[in-house]
């Protein structure tokens, strides 16, 4: 059977082999090339654009501006907020956005035409911390947004936290915070746009084709229909690519020169103009009872979103829904603030909020545990949600819960590390840390649809919206609707992201299309049973005939028997096709704005990891060399493909860690900052749990982004055993861990 079973994915023996075609290889024969030419100063008013001196150099064919868009100028994927100007009209308001674009002959011609606009502009006042943006009389960086600068706050409140927090045994206050990070994809930004049929074609990296073809229509101010968009092979995402970024120079140029067009970014250009990971600086204080039992948490929770919302709202409304950890806490007053700065624009990054706050609510769990005198670890167990608990926001859990046997299925290796002797030349730590994450969207509907059909030459055909970007979800799918037919993946062929022939399955983001369009091709697949069944008592004579699709053929309970092919023929004869319909909308209710209670998401993943590292105190210099990490995916449709996702979510999370920062101006490329190689990279025991999510295609649920949160909190408390002093700031590099080490024995009060 195909579910359960381990399978490389789909296209990988080409990327093996170097014939896969990505957005950055799209360029077609005659192709005009883009530039953009961006503004070095923000925030600032553009006094004037003069294109005169490009325009007089050799290939460049034309110069666009604000003025040349037909539609819409403020477009994002959240529609409540979208305001982000691909060209900016008035104002620029952070630096290296685009203010013009050059077409021209050669990408050597592009280039040089937008380094020859010349673009005036005047510095205007700016805020570049959340805190500056908030504070009274601040300059604002969208001045028609209703709060100002506050994008958006979000509440989770429950019990009575004041006296809760009075009653306690024990309480820790302690302040927690993130850097930036940038997304580092193998593959920066690229695509190419051309005309066919009346239609306006648009082919690039994306994770969502079908949200770049609505801003598209609104962009260009023409129906959905006269835009197709086809998701080009995509090398890498981890979110960079669910916001818009070569998508409307493409079809701006594409749409006034009537000519195809290409653009791709360079890598410094990836750096300066698209998103970046929210940083947050998180509040806490949480109490507990004598026998260790969580009993009430404050948090305060503080992140910037830069110039544009982008995913700011997402962020913000999950970071508090997750700000408790997967632990049962009575007694709640949470409040997540994200404010506009003009600082370059922070977006959806593979967790969406819950990595910054597992820093905290875990790095609470070990404050705790050491002034009750407990091990860490119990401390987990004791407050584990578990199923017939309830969540932050009043969720009650009923299954698929397998926090639990995460921390046991680790137990037995937490405790061989911790009780090893001390590193001879140097200090070690083992540290734990735990999440739980909500599937899909949050609060909202997020559907998906699918379909198939069983050709009359027996091929069967998998149509879906989702964006594969590397994680796999190709695969999974195909043997997510091969396990209902019975057939095996490999016999499926897949028609994926394009949006003249295939239905919108909603973003490839919050780890949803394992269980989002998982079930929707489940859906499809079984209605294509159902109308295969009925064009086969219809072919037969035999209206009532009780049939079903095993092993291939559709058997009859007279003993006869027929390929789905042959019925497939006989409908197609009939005028009709062998085709079923699948749509999937998890069950959710919205948050209640005042207090955050309802039922954000049907489904929950867990993990448990601990880490073990080796700090040398003479330079600061930490490596992670060991990390265990158990996984509740629920069902493991393709298990060495989790495997895979584990084990790269702990390095990204090591990079999180200990070396990744995004300093505008001082990290613009891949030399300058810093991501995780092979010899980074721990020895890792990646641990699949399955506690079956009954409402899941198979009881599966996702992973991509369950791999990473639980990483850098276990190597944060690993490195704070090692010094003696516990570190809250992240990236922990040289420079804190040397600060540490030097002021053992101070207060560890922030």
């Amino acid at each position: 059977m195909s579910v359960g079973h381990s399978m490389p994915h789909s296209g990988v023996y080409a990327r093996v082999r170097g014939e896969t075609r990505f957005g950055w290889d799209q360029q077609g024969y005659g192709d005009l090339h883009l530039a953009c030419v961006r503004a070095e100063l923000a925030p600032a008013h553009i006094k004037s654009i003069d294109p005169a001196p490009a325009l007089a150099l050799p290939g460049v064919v034309r110069v666009f501006t604000a003025a040349d868009v037909p539609g819409e100028h403020n477009l994002g994927i959240i529609a409540v907020s979208r305001d982000q100007e691909f060209l900016a009209r008035d104002t620029v308001r952070q630096r290296g956005q685009a203010v013009a674009l050059v077409a021209a002959e050669t990408r050597a011609q592009a280039l040089a035409g937008a380094r020859a606009v010349r673009v005036e502009l005047d510095k205007l006042p700016g805020v570049f911390t959340p805190a500056e943006a908030l504070a009274s009389g601040a300059p604002l960086v969208h001045p028609d947004h209703a709060d100002g600068n506050l994008l958006r706050e979000n509440k989770i409140k429950r019990g009575e936290v004041d006296a809760a927090l009075a009653a306690s045994a024990v309480t820790v206050e302690a302040v927690y915070s993130t850097s930036p990070l940038e997304h580092a994809a193998l593959e920066p930004e690229g695509g190419r746009a051309w005309w066919q049929g009346g239609k306006l074609v648009v082919q690039a990296c994306t994770q969502n084709p079908h949200y770049d073809q609505a801003d598209l229509a609104r962009f260009l101010n023409v129906p959905q229909e006269k835009i197709r968009v086809i998701q080009a092979e995509t090398g890498g995402g981890f979110g960079g690519k669910l916001d818009l970024s070569v998508q409307p120079f493409l079809a701006l140029a594409a749409w006034h020169l009537v000519r195809s067009v290409c653009m791709r970014f360079t890598r410094e250009e990836s750096f300066l103009a698209t998103a970046k990971r929210h940083p947050l600086r998180m509040h806490y204080i949480s109490g507990a009872d004598e026998q260790g039992r969580l009993t009430a948490l404050k948090a305060r929770i503080l992140g910037d979103t830069g110039a544009f919302a982008s995913y700011g709202l997402a962020v913000c409304m999950r970071a508090a829904v997750h700000a408790t950890g997967p632990y049962h806490v009575p007694n709640l007053d949470v409040a997540c603030r994200m404010a506009y700065t003009n600082n370059g624009f922070y977006g959806a990054m593979r967790g969406f909020g819950c990595p910054q706050v597992a820093l905290a609510h875990e790095g609470q769990m070990d404050a705790l545990a050491a002034k009750l005198g407990l091990d860490p670890l119990e401390m987990r167990k004791i407050n584990a949600l578990q199923a017939g608990m309830r969540t932050c926001t009043g969720q009650k859990l009923t299954a698929g819960v397998g926090l639990m046997q995460c921390l046991e299925r680790i137990e037995p290796i937490y405790r061989a590390w911790r009780e090893e002797a001390p590193a001879q030349d140097g200090l070690s730590g083992v540290g734990l840390g735990a999440m739980f994450y909500g599937i899909g969207n949050t609060g909202v509907s997020n559907p998906s649809t699918a379909q198939m059909e069983w050709g009359p030459d027996n091929t069967v055909t998998l149509f879906t919206g989702a964006a594969d970007i590397g994680q796999g979800s190709d695969t999974v799918l195909k043997q997510i609707a091969a396990g209902r037919l019975g057939i095996e993946a490999e016999q499926i062929k897949l028609c994926r992201g394009d949006t003249a022939r295939t239905t919108n399955a909603g973003a490839t983001s919050a780890s949803r299309q394992t269980y989002i369009s998982g079930n929707a091709a489940l859906a499809a697949a079984d209605n294509l049973v159902m109308n295969l069944v009925e064009g086969a008592r219809e072919m037969l004579g035999e209206r009532h005939l009780e049939i079903e699709l095993r092993e291939g053929m559709l058997r009859a309970s007279d003993g006869r028997a027929v390929e789905p092919g042959e019925v497939a023929r006989h409908m197609a004869d009939q005028g009709g096709a062998a085709r079923g319909e699948g749509a999937f909308d998890p069950n959710f209710s919205p948050l209640d704005p005042e207090t955050g209670q309802g039922r954000p998401y049907a489904a929950y993943a867990y993990a448990a990891q601990c880490a073990k590292v080796a700090v040398d105190p003479a330079s600061g210099m930490t490596r992670v060399k060991e990390v265990a990490a158990a996984h509740d995916v629920g069902r493991a449709i393709n298990p060495r493909a989790v495997l895979g996702q584990i084990c790269g979510g702990v390095v990204m999370g090591v990079g999180m860690a200990l070396m990744e920062e995004h300093r505008p101006g001082r990290e613009g490329n891949l030399q300058q900052y810093h991501i995780p190689t092979a010899a980074d990279a721990p020895a890792i025991t990646p641990l699949i749990v399955e506690d079956p999510e009954p409402t899941g295609p198979f009881g599966a649920k996702g992973v991509g982004e369950p791999a990473l949160i639980p990483t850098a909190p276990a190597v944060a408390a690993a490195v704070s055993q090692a010094v003696g002093k516990p570190l809250r700031h992240l990236p922990l590099s040289l420079e804190r861990v040397m600060e540490a080490l030097s002021s053992r024995g101070e207060s560890h009060e922030d």
